[in-house]
């Protein structure tokens, strides 16, 4: 091999040296050419997967808090947020409107979280367990997973658009975690949105946990957590 022929090979080992760099946190960076990803999307986008894999919730921001500290409620536990409507003006929602719904499971602290974030103000909520979830307006019962059945309820709050249309983006409503099993909408009716969560319990129901934070997109997230037995 020439002279030139071998400063030329260690040229192009350089050059793809640079190409591929490890950032400061381990992760392989992609070339300069290659176009980055958005990064807001992938973190607030749940993507669809399969019940054995649900969409992960975000961890909690530093200005997530406590709202309810773990008990088991003997009544629907509440945390109210007086709100003023509307809380946009004409064409905007009159309400806060529900965009994402999440999950996550966190074996290694003990529980699994669902998460609920919606724009505008932070509702009103309550959650507690209850011998069935119904469905608003109707009565009807909600089909759940599990043995053991918590209702969630927002007010006020709305999951449609002026048009009536879903605004929500939300991972499959079969969960498969130990205790949390799946989710299911429960009513969006007169400024009222509620949801059911079915859980899998030893035979005693299972300690809860709810707290809020704003995510850096202005999102308010209100997240709901279940001890893992």
């Amino acid at each position: 091999m020439t002279r030139q022929r071998v400063l030329l090979a260690g040229v192009v080992v350089l050059l793809a040296a640079a190409c591929t760099t490890t950032g400061h946190d381990g992760a392989t960076t992609a070339p300069p050419s290659a176009t980055p990803p958005n990064a807001t999307a992938a973190a607030t986008t749940p993507a669809a997967t399969p019940a054995a894999t649900p969409t992960a919730a975000p961890p909690a921001t530093a200005d997530w808090r406590v709202t309810y500290g773990w008990a088991v409620p003997s009544s629907p536990a509440r945390v109210t947020h007086p709100i003023r409507v509307p809380v946009t003006p004409a064409p905007g929602e009159p309400l806060p409107v529900l965009m994402r719904i999440e999950v996550g499971d966190h074996p290694s602290e003990g529980f699994s979280r669902i998460t609920f974030a919606f724009r505008g103000p932070t509702p009103s909520y309550q959650v507690g367990y209850v011998p069935r979830v119904e469905s608003g307006g109707s009565g009807d019962p909600v089909r759940l997973p599990g043995n053991a059945f918590l209702t969630v309820r927002f007010d006020p709050a709305q999951v449609h658009d002026g048009a009536g249309r879903s605004t929500v983006s939300a991972p499959p409503r079969t969960i498969g975690y130990p205790t949390l099993r799946g989710w299911a909408p429960a009513g969006d009716f007169e400024g009222y949105v509620s949801f059911g969560l079915g859980v899998r319990t030893p035979g005693t129901p299972l300690p809860v946990r709810l707290g809020e934070s704003t995510r850096p997109d202005g999102t308010h997230v209100v997240s709901i957590d279940v001890r893992r037995g």
